[in-house]
């Protein structure tokens, strides 16, 4: 019998971004609280409907983190493996200590306790749209501080994702910091870079 007080759901954002970090966010929330939410998952919420939901999921939460695979990782080790890590980390910085998890996903991230990974899970599993909502939210606001550092690209709109406006920002802007070097267009607009030099 599964402690559903000790139970975190956990989901990750910017998986498939050519800019940024990959984000992971858990939250461990009892089902009587989990039940007065109207949560869906968040890439079929409008930002305002995010932005509102996710201050009322926090508030009911017990608790609730974020972790984070920064750039580097995401070369070093690959996409996965580095959204893998910041599913650990998730676990490794939630104030209470789980028993067990539902992942999105099909892959188990290693998280030391028995897990449930379920595909499409941010869709239909609750606790992990809560956590989907939150990894949504808090990326969306790194990337919009980001496009204050790094304007013309967009991303306070994209987020960092492969659009067409990004592609074209990068083909005469060239790649910043926060670029995925490993990712094919950001890898090509780079010996496209040196070709030229």
């Amino acid at each position: 019998m599964i402690n559903t007080n000790r139970v975190i759901g956990i989901d990750e954002v910017g998986r498939g971004c050519l800019a940024g970090p990959v984000c992971a966010a858990g939250i461990i929330i009892s089902e009587d609280s989990l039940g007065e939410l109207s949560v869906n998952d968040s890439k079929k919420m409008t930002p305002r409907a995010r932005e509102t939901v996710v201050t009322e999921i926090i508030q009911r939460a017990s608790a609730w983190s974020i972790g984070i695979a920064s750039v580097e990782e995401i070369d070093q080790m690959n996409i996965l493996q580095a959204t893998l890590l910041a599913m650990r980390r998730v676990v490794q910085f939630c104030p209470e200590k789980p028993s067990y998890a539902y992942v999105d996903g099909r892959d188990d991230p290693g998280l030391g306790m028995s897990t449930k990974t379920v595909i499409q899970g941010d869709a239909n599993v609750p606790i992990i749209a809560c956590a989907s909502i939150i990894a949504k939210v808090f990326r969306d606001k790194l990337m919009q501080a980001y496009a204050d550092e790094y304007p013309g690209y967009g991303l306070e709109k994209h987020m960092g994702y492969g659009t067409k406006k990004h592609l074209d920002a990068l083909a005469t802007l060239g790649v910043t910091p926060i670029h995925r070097k490993s990712f094919k267009p950001v890898a090509t607009c780079l010996r496209n870079e040196a070709s030229v030099r």
